[in-house]
């Protein structure tokens, strides 16, 4: 009898799951698959192609896969290339607090490059694929300008406190504050527009929302103090190394973007950033029909945009700069490097990471190197699927173990 199993069934999103198959004539081929669906409706899927070892078992961990969505070995690559049926969407995990992804893992027989509902597995099973572990709690925080949700783990605390920023999207996206939660911080989500009475677009970036948003999760007794980290990416990476410019409340700072204002100033009680212009007139249209924004951006090294600086020598803290070399939507291993000369060598640390495109994300996100924000056409984001894996199950760790280390320990979960 032909057995696939997924140990363990129930796990957070960014830990490991080992698949295996049972029962398999020795050398069969065999299609393994997996396959989700997200609250959108869309399905997800990757498959790979293997033959069963002499005992007649698959194990992705040990084995080789021979094609599919990958080859070689993999012991997770079953979930960290996965890919949207539908062309251009992004995996992402809306509710965070209240559900699991369900992975639905397959083994058929022989090479099954399509399968539909007349394809009858010869066994199946499920992993569910948790954003927060057990006992985790979920503020919703509306408290004077600041809106975004709070994730507290359980128990009295106090805990390690960070700030979550995403980008141009806007809104509120939870699943890495999440995941960090789980890892003992007190994490919040933070939106700062087109989320619920915040403006719609980005005109500026008021440098006191923000300040308000870092003192109020210090004043919350279950976070302990008297420093936070900020983890930011895109534009929410200028505003991260703004944070920790500004702010003498932030004391370690995760970087992924820019060390510039673009297209939006930078407004601070009586200080005021210029931003550089985008030069939309510069995008250009793939073959596929995605923005490759990256021309769109001034060379931040011309004199005349010296004032758009962020001036990150009034760091205090210290800051982690995270970049993807294959980054399509800028040159954030340029910016890192721009914001790292005007730092003392021992307040800052870059991770650079070849293959690897602009969203770099907790491991079991797959890479999305083409994804529309918030309307079509679709931009690119860069990065090489096997890079990339590489990239955010490395990146991930560090975060975690620089925020340890500069915010003091924090209690991990398991499921």
């Amino acid at each position: 009898m032909v057995e696939v199993t997924a140990t363990p069934r129930s796990s957070l999103a960014d830990r490991p799951v080992q698949v295996q198959v049972r029962g398999l004539a020795p050398s069969q081929l065999v299609t393994l698959r997996a396959s989700l669906t997200d609250e959108q409706g869309e399905c997800f899927q990757a498959r790979a192609f293997f033959r069963a070892d002499k005992a007649g078992e698959v194990d992705p961990g040990r084995h080789a896969a021979l094609g599919g969505s990958y080859a070689g070995v993999w012991p997770m690559g079953l979930f960290w290339f996965l890919q949207p049926d539908t062309l251009f969407r992004r995996l992402v995990k809306r509710d965070v607090a209240g559900s699991p992804f369900v992975v639905r893992l397959e083994v058929f027989d022989g090479l099954r490059l399509v399968t539909g509902p007349q394809d009858q597995p010869l066994a199946s099973c499920e992993a569910e694929r948790w954003y927060v572990g057990p006992g985790m709690q979920r503020v919703p925080i509306r408290e004077g300008r600041v809106r975004g949700a709070l994730f507290l783990p359980p128990g009295p605390g106090p805990f390690p406190g960070v700030i979550d920023l995403f980008g141009g999207a806007g809104g509120l996206i939870e699943f890495r504050a999440g995941l960090l939660a789980s890892r003992g911080f007190a994490v919040l989500a933070l939106a700062f527009f087109a989320y619920d009475d915040l403006p719609r677009t980005l005109a500026q970036l008021d440098l006191e929302y923000f300040e308000e948003a870092a003192e109020l999760l210090l004043r919350h007794p279950k976070v302990r103090g008297p420093g936070l980290g900020v983890v930011g990416v895109s534009k929410g990476a200028e505003v991260a190394l703004a944070m920790a410019t500004f702010l003498p409340q932030v004391a370690a700072t995760v970087w992924n973007g820019t060390a510039f204002l673009h297209g939006n100033p930078l407004v601070y009680k009586d200080l005021h950033i210029p931003p550089i212009p985008y030069y939309t007139e510069r995008v250009i249209f793939t073959e596929v029909g995605a923005l490759d924004n990256s021309g769109i951006f001034a060379d931040p090294r011309d004199p005349a945009y010296s004032a758009s600086a962020i001036p990150a020598e009034k760091v205090r803290g210290k800051v982690l700069f995270v970049v993807g070399e294959a980054d399509r939507s800028f040159n954030s291993k340029l910016f890192a490097e721009l914001a790292m000369a005007r730092m003392p060598p021992e307040s800052c640390r870059l991770l650079s990471y070849p293959g690897a495109g602009h969203l770099i994300e907790p491991p079991g996100s797959p890479l999305c190197s083409i994804s529309s924000i918030r309307a079509p056409p679709p931009v690119v984001w860069g990065g090489e699927a096997q890079a990339h894996a590489r990239a955010q199950e490395h990146s991930w760790q560090e975060i975690i173990q620089f925020l340890e280390l500069h915010l003091g320990p924090a209690a991990t979960m398991k499921l």
